[in-house]
């Protein structure tokens, strides 16, 4: 199994961390948090014509997919950068709906970033991701797939960018029956994988910014950096990240149910260990939310439980491959 990228992954890659840091991400993510997705929808836009959702839809619906392994690298740099909003909703309902033929006839947009979607999956949690900002808000009780007519109380969570509000009952039916069972379980697995790379994104975002600021602060006239303490610190943090990668590229590699639960889970506790790590190394000052770490340490906790908790990825796991 190949799990070094193809000189075309990395340029894409690359193509979109330059991207990102141009468009200054931390401005981006503050506006969202207040209620102003404005610069969040204008980010999303670009996104959708660099080609991120299109990676996760057939060419029969306008999109270059399905392609796992490249969706896995963009929504790493997606973590890295912060970039608010439901992307990963947004590919779960792109799958979901090209799984049973496009019934809303939704996905040319979602594909190229014009809709921004959001879905609730009430086999998961009866809440969907910043339905308050979304143009398509999508659930799936049981056997039946309803385009929602709106949501109802919206919510906060520890990261004031990530908000949370249950789809309201009733609305259009798209499609009922054993179909759509199958094509729910298929855009979980696109959630898991988007989610574990977003999650592996911030982990080795906090370690970035957390090295840096251990080499420019100084104790007893010496960088703190230089304390085996905190190299020790830094390394486990590192190993932790570095041992996730291949689980997260070997799982976008093969789709299969519990390679992507390892994968998420993996991602979500590295990413998590980070965040203690970068809080522990900044002291009080990573605390505030002035410092853009802020940014990326509320996310580490919310993305290791999304689609998923660590312990139902383990019994997944342990289940073995699904029938």
């Amino acid at each position: 199994m190949r799990f070094l990228p193809t000189d075309e992954q990395r340029a894409f890659a690359r193509s979109l961390d330059a991207m990102l840091t141009a468009a200054g991400t931390p401005g981006i993510v503050r506006a969202w948090a207040a209620g102003d997705p404005g610069p969040g929808r204008a980010l999303w836009a670009r996104l959708g014509a660099a080609g991120m959702f299109a990676l996760a839809a057939p060419e029969a619906y306008e999109g270059v997919g399905p392609l796992p392994v490249e969706l896995a690298h963009a929504f790493v740099e997606s973590g890295r950068h912060a970039v608010p909003g439901p992307l990963v909703e947004t590919v779960a309902a792109t799958v979901l709906l090209a799984e049973l033929g496009d019934p809303a006839k939704r996905l040319p947009g979602l594909v190229a970033g014009e809709t921004v979607a959001t879905l609730a999956l009430h086999a998961c949690s009866p809440y969907a991701l910043d339905a308050d900002a979304a143009d398509v808000v999508l659930a799936v009780t049981g056997d039946e797939v309803w385009l929602a007519p709106g949501h109802g109380e919206v919510r906060v969570s520890a990261d004031p960018a990530r908000r949370l509000a249950p789809p309201l009952p009733g609305g259009e039916l798209l499609a009922a029956g054993t179909a759509v069972r199958a094509a729910a379980r298929r855009a979980r697995d696109w959630a898991l994988l988007a989610t574990a790379a977003q999650s592996l994104g911030v982990g080795l975002a906090l370690l970035d910014r957390t090295v840096a600021y251990a080499r420019q602060r100084t104790q007893f006239g010496a960088p703190i950096g230089s304390f085996q303490a905190v190299k020790h610190r830094l390394a486990d943090t590192l190993i932790g990240l570095e041992f996730a990668r291949p689980l997260l590229f070997g799982a976008a590699l093969t789709c299969e149910s519990g390679d992507l639960a390892a994968a998420k889970v993996a991602t979500g506790e590295a990413a998590y260990a980070a965040a203690r790590t970068a809080l522990q190394i900044h002291g009080a000052v990573g605390y505030t939310d002035e410092l853009d770490l802020s940014l990326w340490l509320r996310k580490a906790r919310p993305l290791r439980d999304a689609w998923g908790t660590p312990f139902w990825c383990r019994a997944r796991v342990l289940a073995g491959p699904t029938p």
